[in-house]
């Protein structure tokens, strides 16, 4: 009776092998204007905006300039599982993010929301420090630091209004937040106590 037992938990214990794909391949464009460098795995992006550089070393693939021009991009996976092709996908979604900011550069807008204490911003250090007073009538500052090569600024058309720029979109997104959880409502019914800085729109300079 045990060794019948000890049959049916390995028989039950025992999963099929995954399954492995030889070779995958995902193709990414480069546009017109844009200088690209890949050096291993660490791509170098050059346009109008500024320059990126990205490492992807993390991740077992193979990035290449394909076609006679040189003109794409090629993300290549040898023996990869579901994850790692789920990796190779979010590389050229990396990728292209670059070939965004550097062409057209991210924005972010955001609104000062307030009932009764207006919010006072001043932006200092060229953009890059923005100090928040007067939140809910508080009397402390709050300084949020712009990540590097973000700057923001005040809108010239809009009242209560900011505009978060940066060529890389991590850096900008999370610059943006930061201001976000600056100024966030504690401890106080947030239905009612809505002053805040929050989000309005998001997404290039250079419109198409």
């Amino acid at each position: 009776l045990a060794q019948e037992r000890c049959l049916r938990l390995c028989t039950h214990d025992q999963r099929p092998p995954a399954m492995k794909v030889i070779n995958s391949q995902e193709f990414v464009k480069i546009p017109k204007g844009v200088e690209v460098e890949v050096s291993g795995r660490v791509v170098k992006v050059t346009g109008k905006y500024g320059t990126l550089e990205r490492n992807f070393r993390h991740l077992p693939v193979v990035i290449e300039k394909y076609g006679k021009k040189q003109t794409v991009l090629k993300v290549e996976i040898w023996f990869g599982l579901s994850k790692h092709l789920a990796c190779m996908r979010t590389v050229c979604s990396h990728i292209e993010n670059m070939f965004t900011g550097v062409m057209k550069k991210f924005e972010y807008k955001q609104r000062l929301v307030y009932s009764h204490f207006p919010i006072n911003v001043n932006i200092l250090n060229g953009g890059k420090t923005v100090e928040i007073r007067n939140y809910l009538g508080e009397k402390c500052v709050r300084t949020v630091m712009m990540y590097p090569g973000v700057t923001c600024r005040k809108s010239e058309q809009t009242k209560d209004e900011l505009i978060i720029e940066g060529v890389d979109i991590d850096n900008t997104s999370m610059s943006a937040a930061k201001i976000h959880q600056s100024c966030l409502c504690k401890k106080k019914d947030i239905r009612k106590f809505l002053d805040g800085i929050y989000e309005c729109e998001s997404g290039t300079v250079d419109k198409d």
